[in-house]
């Protein structure tokens, strides 16, 4: 037994060097984009003291909980080698910042550091202490996240006193500022108050939830809802409540991080499988116990790159292994399928997909999410949860928005209409300036950049010209892959997509994305 823990911690050791060398390279990679010869220099520095500074991990039990865990591992991680020192940073052929802001660069970060209020000298800080890529970013003016905006999600927004064209927004019915969402949230307060005191499994189940499970059971056509208070958490609570020990959960490479967390909460192996590729998806599971259980989850649409699951062959594949299939609809929910029900609604599959999940934080203008699926599995989840049964209930504002927004959304299927007009205007916008979209098939369109810094600099130029967009880059995507996400919404006019498209193509030729005279 003793030998048994000792090769499992030699194991998780190396298991969490590997995952921390990822993302100490991807926080070098940073530094290295952010200057030239002084960056490469203090992040070679920097990556070999951050695995100098590294600590086994302790907790053998936890080894279900690293990445090098899921199936696309390579096949010899149960006996490591002897540690060999950390290897160099290849720097990648990123554009330099341009020389007049070089000196600037550098002169910022320093003082930016020497400002820094730093945690107590204790080890657990010692990672806190070392983190100072977004400081270099700043000292750069290249960080591109945590904008304030001081006024309602709409088609435009105010940001620094000015107003910017919204083309980083979830809201693709435009629904977060429609007066009758406000005015049912408003009087959910005078009714309700402002929050539950509890969680659902306890006192914190209103009339106004069950309500809102009922409308959207009737949306998705499922016999039972089952509300959360975020979407994470749907993920996070489903999954780790249904795979238990001896079973597997399967998962794209390109699945939101909430399903990747609950996957590896979830007592059970995770294995994962290329992006839509059906046929590495059939392989993983010939090589399971045909009797084991085994759950697939999928994004619907995927977040990032804006192209849509394979369904249909999805479900036959599962069918023929006796696997139970999840979709997660956060991205579909208001754009696809019957009165906006989402995927499997648009491939009229509904009746083969044993559960899906949505979101209320997109279409459906609020915060929180639900899962839907048959009465039993529901009624489990209800009293195995963790996530549900342990936080505080949605509140009564969200739930009232949400089922004003649903009343919208099938009242006015012209939304969804309009949604698409603005899809195919800007895309095909795109498309004609030559701009890389990837596969996109929906209302998120990447712009493919192909670096980290190139993102940072187009998020900023565009912001300058009078357009936000978000800037997607590693862990988010995988590198190379970084890109520029754009979304669009049922209530952008013909005149904001044009104008967007005019700023695109004058940075898009500053940056060398696209050519012609910037």
């Amino acid at each position: 037994m003793r030998l048994k823990a000792l090769k499992r911690m030699s194991w998780l050791n190396l298991a969490g060097q590997k995952r921390n060398r990822r993302a100490g390279a991807l926080f070098a990679r940073l530094m290295l984009a952010i200057s030239d010869q002084w960056a490469n220099s203090r992040a070679r520095g920097w990556l070999a003291s951050f695995h100098a500074a590294r600590r086994p991990s302790r907790f053998p039990s936890m080894k279900r909980f690293s990445f090098s865990r899921s199936r696309d591992s390579a096949p010899n991680e149960s006996k490591p080698a002897a540690e060999a020192p950390p290897p160099t940073p290849r720097r990648r052929p990123l554009r330099p910042i341009p020389s007049a802001n070089y000196d600037a660069a550098v002169d910022g970060f320093e003082a930016a550091l020497a400002e820094r209020t730093l945690p107590p000298d204790l080890p657990i800080f010692q990672k806190v202490r070392d983190f100072t890529a977004p400081a270099r970013a700043r000292a750069a003016g290249l960080y591109p996240y945590f904008r304030m905006i001081s006024s309602a999600q709409d088609t435009e927004v105010i940001i620094n006193g000015r107003k910017v064209l919204m083309l980083g927004s979830n809201s693709y019915l435009g629904l977060t500022n429609h007066p009758k969402v406000k005015e049912a949230a408003i009087a959910a307060v005078k009714r309700y108050g402002t929050g539950c005191a509890g969680s659902r499994f306890l006192n914190g189940t209103l009339q106004i939830h069950i309500e809102l499970e009922q409308a959207l059971a009737r949306l998705v056509k499922k016999e039972a809802v089952l509300l959360y208070s975020t979407g994470f958490q749907v993920n996070l609570g489903v999954i780790s409540a249904l795979v238990g020990r001896g079973d597997y959960v399967l998962a794209d490479k390109s699945d939101h991080a909430s399903i990747v967390d609950g996957c590896m909460l979830a007592p059970g192996e995770f294995i994962r499988f290329a992006h839509r590729d059906m046929a590495a998806l059939e392989r993983r599971l010939s090589t399971l116990e045909p009797d084991a259980g085994k759950l697939i989850v999928v994004d619907g649409v995927f977040s990032m790159e804006g192209d849509i699951v394979q369904l249909p062959e999805l479900c036959r594949i599962a069918q023929k292994h006796r696997a139970a299939v999840m979709v997660d609809d956060a991205h579909a929910i208001g754009v696809l399928g019957e009165n906006g029900a989402g995927t499997p609604s648009h491939f009229g599959l509904t009746d083969q997909v044993h559960l899906i999940m949505g979101t209320f934080s997109k279409s459906l203008a609020s915060l929180g999410g639900f899962i839907a699926g048959d009465a039993a599995t529901i009624d489990f989840l209800k009293h195995q949860s963790r996530a549900l049964i342990f936080s505080a209930s949605m509140s009564p504002a969200n739930a009232a928005a949400v089922l004003a927004a649903l009343e919208i959304m099938i009242s006015e299927p012209e939304r969804i209409q309009r949604l698409w007009q603005n899809t195919r205007r800007m895309k095909e916008g795109l498309l004609s300036l030559g701009f890389n979209l990837g596969d996109s098939e929906t209302p998120v369109l990447p712009v493919y950049c192909g670096d980290l810094l190139t993102a940072f600099r187009m998020t900023k130029r565009l912001e300058e010209e009078g357009v936000f967009v978000n800037p997607v880059v590693p862990p988010a995507v995988a590198p190379g892959r970084e890109l520029i996400r754009i979304s669009l919404m049922a209530t952008h006019t013909d005149a904001q997509i044009d104008f967007a498209l005019e700023k695109l193509a004058k940075v898009g030729r500053e940056l060398g994305l696209i050519s012609g005279s910037a």
